[in-house]
């Protein structure tokens, strides 16, 4: 009997097992359902649309494009400039022959991007200043020495010329049209290490921050990105994932000296319409409205009843300016340039920049809460719609070009005010053997701080200059006189 049930019980349990190796192979044979991203194996259109959005997705971006055309148009910029050493009068006395006082040869270093396959290509005026000799390297190793065409100040750009044909170059892209976020690449020379790629996103746009000559006609409207640049990279460029160029890398804000995650680049907006001017003339044709403005208060706003805290109001009104044409007012808030939106001085300057004296525009402005739309004919420093050529331009007098004096440099000489001359041409200046350098501090007894006063004291003509003082070069006092 008991036989029986464990024949019994052994029958079942090879019966369950039969069953169950039945079911697993029956499982394990059917193909497994896996999601295919291979889009040629999808069939549906709309199964192909789903998949290009996923894999084009942000933060997917391929960069090998862009830095593979931009490398070879990025150049390695070198310069030899001459420092001045102070005469010190004790320093001889003590010393004798033994004092050197001659100038010494200082180098520098930074990046520039070509232009065109001709050779012409744009770097940093800090750059170049003041440089005896620049020198190009290319990304082949092939080395030119480079002519200066021409250099802005006021917006940190200089124009170069090299003596190469069927060159790798960049077009301009457009700069107004980045959005924040997007993906940038920086190119240049950090620490003369040769071409280096880095990438970042555009982190802000129209950044003034105070950097360059504290006149009322620097422009200051940065391109702001997490992308790393350190010393040597100046002057590089500033490409979009298509490769091009949409800004000229110019600065880093660090407490360091070195990336600390911020860096800076003027826009192609900008730098095509400085260069295309420099190229052609020599000197920025820089259009002007006449004004002075900054950027609004949240008082001001309120008190005009703008909906926004945006746009630039206007602290003063040149006489015999194209503002002064126009009927602008002191108070008067701007917040379209011919039509574009400006919620800051620095985008207000960014939009003026782009033009030449003569040309047309329009103004749409706050005026007592009240919203108003005017023309207006932009004019050059000089209050009409003339060319500038070179020695005539912003930050230029009678030949020469100059800069108002550093703080260092007033306590230097102890001093409240002065100019300092950084470019001698044809003109007054040279036939009287002015040197770059020199320092000065009155003109006709009257003080001066910018080359608009040096015009001004002298009113605009070199027949009216009759009395000069200040500092030579290598720091010896001079009060000269001219004329009867």
């Amino acid at each position: 009997m008991k036989g029986k049930y464990l024949l019994g019980g052994l029958f079942m349990a090879l019966l369950g097992a039969a069953i169950a190796l039945f079911a697993y192979t029956k499982i394990m044979d059917k193909p497994a359902e896996v999601a295919v991203r291979d889009s040629s194996m999808i069939e549906s259109p709309e199964a192909k649309a789903i998949l290009t959005s996923f894999q084009t997705q942000p933060g997917q971006v391929d960069f090998t494009y862009a830095a593979e055309k931009t490398i070879h148009a990025v150049v390695h910029v070198t310069t030899k400039t001459l420092v001045e050493n102070p005469y010190n009068p004790f320093m001889e006395f003590f010393y004798g022959n033994r004092y050197n006082s001659k100038p010494r040869e200082v180098p520098g270093y930074g990046s520039g991007v070509i232009i065109s396959p001709d050779g012409y290509l744009i770097t940093n005026n800090h750059v170049v200043e003041d440089a005896e000799n620049i020198e190009v390297a290319l990304n082949d190793n092939r080395k030119f020495d480079a002519q200066l065409i021409g250099r802005d100040p006021n917006t940190d750009l200089a124009l170069l010329k090299i003596k190469a044909e069927n060159l790798s170059f960049l077009k301009f892209g457009d700069s107004e049209s980045l959005r924040l976020g997007e993906w940038v690449l920086a190119v240049g020379n950090p620490f003369n290490l040769g071409t280096t790629v880095t990438a970042g996103i555009v982190s802000a746009k129209g950044r003034d921050l105070g950097m360059l000559l504290e006149n009322e006609y620097r422009i200051e409207s940065y391109i702001q990105t997490d992308a790393a640049l350190n010393p040597g990279n100046s002057g590089g460029a500033l490409v979009n994932t298509n490769g091009l160029l949409v800004g000229i890398t110019s600065a880093i804000y660090s407490p360091s000296g070195a990336y600390a995650g911020n860096s800076f680049a003027i826009p192609s907006s900008i730098v095509g319409k400085v260069i295309a001017d420099l190229k052609e003339f020599g000197e920025v044709q820089r259009a002007i409205i006449g004004v002075n403005i900054r950027d609004v208060t949240a008082e001001e706003a309120e008190k005009q009843n703008l909906s926004e805290i945006k746009g630039a109001i206007i602290t003063d009104v040149k006489e015999g300016g194209a503002g002064e044409d126009a009927k602008l007012n002191k108070d008067d808030i701007i917040v379209k340039f011919d039509d574009v939106s400006v919620s800051s001085a620095s985008e207000l300057q960014e939009q003026v920049g782009k033009h030449r004296p003569g040309d047309r525009a329009t103004i749409t402005y706050y005026r007592n809460g009240k919203l108003n739309t005017v023309p207006i004919v932009l004019k050059n420093v000089a209050g009409n719609m003339s060319v500038v050529t070179p020695g005539m331009g912003i930050g230029s007098a009678f030949g020469a070009r100059f800069q108002a004096l550093s703080s260092e440099e007033k306590r230097r000489y102890d001093v409240e005010n002065g100019v300092k001359v950084t470019e001698v041409s044809d003109g007054w200046f040279k036939d009287q053997g002015l040197r770059k350098g020199t320092i000065i501090l009155n003109i006709n007894g009257k003080k001066v701080n910018s080359a608009e006063d040096i015009r001004s004291a002298a009113s605009n003509s070199e027949k009216s200059l009759k009395t000069i003082e200040g500092y030579t070069p290598d720091g010896r006092y001079f009060n000269f006189k001219f004329g009867n």
